[in-house]
């Protein structure tokens, strides 16, 4: 392909050199740069393209985009000067890959949390209609059955343009994705023509990276701000934030709620350990989904289908046939008659909603023992209160690690440990290691408890000094089970 039809929808400042040169790949990194590509300098928060782009060319780049002209000008190579690489690498790769998201129904999914679900029961949701469909997600991505690994909840522009141009190529008419904060700010879905939006909630998360709340709520609102008039944007009107999303947003603008009116409005009816039945817009339905949290999650994949075009009997058939998300509520019973639930809960809302739909549902008398462990080099401020808000909900709690990266375990526990006072400590136990704090948790429970494992969820592996050992909590559960 030619750089100047790649450049077709960019605003360009300035361009030196040949803007007819043949490309044969893109790409803001570096290291995969080969002969004849076109590298993209991009500012980000640790590293500078801009300072690679002499090692590009080295490497074979035939043409640059950049903020700014380097010092030394290569002899034969084109440079163009944008304003916003961030957003030009996103567009490149759009155009490159013949702008996929405009040949398939894209919906993406923001918020911190409930994304994984919503964006997983939509994509099996249609799958089961009778539709080829993709999924971006941080379990796994889908190019209709096909799986495809993942290595972020929002894959790089390059990769995520890729990936719809195979699930195109493949036949899907859907897609469904994860929004994430990091990838609002940094621009990756930039240039991606959206057919829908979704957004959960909003609690705090990612403070390492955003810095303050204000700054986290602009990454996710900015997704909004960006949808084009012919999408929808449906959005929680149970979170404080739900209409702030919907300012300057174009999109038809859309409701779901459990409390309040709205274009979507659901109720619980009846609720136990298998599952809940729902009342959606004065319809009852059967599903096998636990929890406040969960029956939100439901009314906005419901709202979604339908704004998609689905039929609503359809849809809520549907709905009684779909089954949790991987690490997601996941239930383990063992034979003594107890019961382990691993959840990626790993923020302090996460985890009340988890514990809350616990304490519904548990058998009188039955306790609460949570397990938990809060992740190194993230956000410092939320483990003090996800120790306070498990020992407020939990009969027991064992503090563990989670992903210690390169950070010390016993300092993360410490830093969870200090919002505790002495009362909170009597009914605390700290385990480092996390195996053996499930195997405690496995000792420690009696008939009719709950023993709640958060924070990994489908995780199969252990972040400690940037080596992921394999760990996955529930064969930890069922290897225990078995044993014991």
């Amino acid at each position: 392909m030619k750089l100047n039809s790649l450049l077709e929808r960019l605003s360009v400042r300035s361009l030196t050199g040949d803007a007819a040169v043949k490309i044969s790949g893109l790409d803001s990194d570096s290291r995969k740069i080969d002969k004849g590509y076109l590298f993209v300098a991009v500012k980000g928060n640790a590293v500078d393209g801009h300072e690679y782009i002499n090692l590009a060319v080295e490497k074979g780049a035939v043409a640059v985009v950049c903020e700014a002209l380097p010092e030394d000008i290569m002899q034969g190579v084109t440079y163009v000067v944008v304003e916003d690489s961030k957003l030009a690498i996103a567009v490149l790769a759009s155009a490159w890959n013949g702008y996929p998201s405009e040949h398939i129904k894209l919906v993406g999914v923001t918020g911190t949390n409930g994304k994984t679900t919503i964006a997983t029961l939509l994509y099996k949701l249609f799958k089961n209609l009778g539709y080829k469909a993709g999924l971006l997600s941080t379990v796994c991505n889908y190019v209709n059955d096909t799986a495809v690994e993942a290595t972020h909840t929002t894959p790089d522009p390059v990769s995520l343009n890729a990936l719809l141009k195979d699930m195109v190529e493949a036949g899907c008419e859907y897609a469904f994705m994860e929004v994430s904060s990091h990838s609002a700010d940094q621009k990756r879905i930039g240039g991606l023509d959206f057919d829908g939006a979704i957004f959960t909630n909003l609690t705090r998360d990612h403070l390492d990276y955003h810095l303050t709340f204000d700054n986290y709520l602009k990454a996710k609102k900015s997704f909004f701000d960006m949808l084009p008039s012919k999408a929808f944007a449906l959005t929680n009107l149970d979170d404080k934030n739900g209409l702030v999303m919907l300012q300057n947003c174009k999109a038809k603008k859309c409701t779901y709620s459990m409390r309040s009116l709205a274009d979507f409005k659901g109720n619980i009816v009846e609720e136990h350990f298998e599952g809940m039945i729902l009342d959606i817009n004065g319809k009852e339905v059967v599903t096998n989904f636990v929890g406040k949290f969960n029956a939100s999650n439901l009314l906005a994949v419901y709202g979604a289908a339908i704004e998609l075009g689905a039929k609503d009997e359809e849809v809520l058939l549907q709905l009684s046939l779909l089954k949790s998300v991987s690490g997601r509520f996941e239930a383990i019973r063992s034979k003594d008659g107890y019961t382990a639930i691993v959840d990626y809960a790993h923020t302090p809302d996460a985890l009340v909603n988890v514990l809350n739909a616990i304490r519904e549902i548990s058998v009188d008398g039955g306790r609460i023992i949570t397990v938990v462990g809060c992740g190194g080099n993230r956000d410092k401020g939320k483990r003090p209160i996800m120790a306070k808000e498990s020992v407020r909900l939990s009969d027991k709690v064992i503090l563990t690690s989670d992903n210690p990266r390169f950070e010390e375990p016993e300092d993360i526990l410490n830093d969870m440990a200090a919002g505790l006072d002495s009362t909170d400590m009597k009914k605390v136990f700290r385990v480092a290691d996390r195996k053996e704090a499930i195997r405690l948790a496995d000792v420690m429970a009696e008939p009719g408890d709950i023993i709640l494992i958060a924070g990994k969820g489908h995780e199969d592996y252990q972040d400690v000094k940037g080596v992921k050992h394999h760990f996955d909590d529930r064969e930890v559960v069922r290897d225990i089970f078995e044993t014991v």
